[in-house]
């Protein structure tokens, strides 16, 4: 494919892992094949917004929604349309304009995680974008942040502010407190700016399609999150993957992230903004209120595809589950095929269940109106 030629091109898409992420093939391929210019695009599960960055790449118009606010600020800096110089600036003059930080957390997991300078400067960076976001530089800035946030400590360079994290989801504070404890890993003493800056060359030095996107902070199965949106009847295509049947993790995981976003410095673990898993009933029933929703903003000619598996402690038939949700919508189901395994993509069932889980197939499901 050519994305896979164009990595420089495509480097943006790699601006903050996130555990739900499917390849870029998939919505690209789909969209350079069948889509013609100007058809809008969207996805209400829009997660780290590839479906959205596919569409740019191929200069369409597009739309995302996400109940996640670290997935929603994680697509903005993916449609930002800046540049490193502007990302620079945009630094020097918070920090020019906040000199100490205002509110730092502190306790065992604060002081094993950051260095203490390394730790202030990002609350000062924290108090600046939560001010003042609106910019594609500070969206940028944002989600470079985000990335670089936590990770695990490299051997040839510093990459990331934290002592040693995986890269996707940040560890509860007990358990990583005892971790690095028992390993002796203190945090280092990292390179702010300079990390900034890299990772800036990095996924902005390459100029893009300029973005014309809208993306929504919302909860797809709420009918008012697309009323309000300015788009009626013109999107033709969504390409989305929802989260897989018992799966409810994703806000608890990324606890670290969501401090940064002007959460609370601790690990929350109930929000009303996810689908429920209480049974296969309740969530298929939920999934359907979203495909009914969709009518709103979608062309009558419109086509859904939909990309869905399954995770190994909830042995169930994805397929079944995505065709049930979609009885009683105006949604026709016309076709499946086989995804190939969550292993080859590294997908959802493998980053919930670790290393030993077996990746179950995935599917990808069409749909028309």
């Amino acid at each position: 494919m050519l994305i896979n030629q164009e990595k420089e091109r495509t480097s943006l898409n790699g601006i903050c892992p996130y555990f739900t992420m499917f390849p870029l093939d998939f919505p690209y391929r789909i969209l350079k094949r069948f889509a013609k210019a100007g058809d809008w695009v969207a996805d209400p599960f829009c997660g780290r917004g590839t479906t959205l960055f596919a569409s740019r790449l191929l200069g369409l118009p597009c739309i995302g929604i996400d109940s996640h606010p670290v997935a929603v600020a994680i697509s903005e800096a993916k449609l930002a349309n800046t540049s490193p110089n502007r990302i620079m600036r945009t630094v020097k003059r918070i920090l020019n304009d906040i000199t100490e930080a205002n509110d730092v957390p502190k306790g065992d997991f604060w002081d094993w995680a950051f260095d203490h300078e390394v730790l202030g400067i990002l609350c000062i960076l924290r108090e600046g974008l939560l001010k003042n976001c609106d910019s594609s530089s500070r969206k940028a800035l944002r989600g470079i942040i985000l990335g670089a946030l936590h990770g695990p400590i490299c051997k040839t360079k510093k990459s990331y502010f934290s002592n040693q994290s995986p890269r996707t989801y940040a560890p509860k504070p007990d358990y990583a407190v005892r971790f690095w404890k028992s390993h002796g890993l203190k945090p280092l003493k990292t390179d702010v700016l300079g990390i900034i800056a890299e990772r800036a060359e990095r996924y902005f030095g390459i100029e893009q399609n300029h973005s014309n996107a809208i993306v929504k902070d919302g909860d797809s199965r709420d009918p008012h999150t697309f009323e309000k949106l300015a788009v009626a009847n013109k999107v033709k295509w969504v390409i989305t993957s929802p989260p897989y049947y018992g799966m409810s993790t994703y806000m608890p995981d990324q606890w670290l992230r969501l401090w940064f976003l002007g959460g609370t410095p601790t690990v929350r673990y109930a929000f009303d903004t996810q689908i429920k898993h209480l049974s296969q009933e309740v969530f298929v029933d939920q999934l359907r209120k979203v495909w009914i929703n969709l009518s709103v903003i979608c062309h009558n000619s419109a086509k859904l595809v939909i990309r869905f598996g399954a995770i190994n402690n909830r042995m169930v038939n994805p397929v079944e589950i995505i065709k049930e949700s979609l009885r009683n919508t105006r949604w026709n189901c016309i076709t499946r095929k086989s995804a190939g395994s969550a292993s080859k993509g590294r997908r959802q069932s493998l980053h919930f269940n670790g290393s030993t889980a077996v990746a179950i197939e995935e599917y990808d499901i069409w749909a028309t109106s």
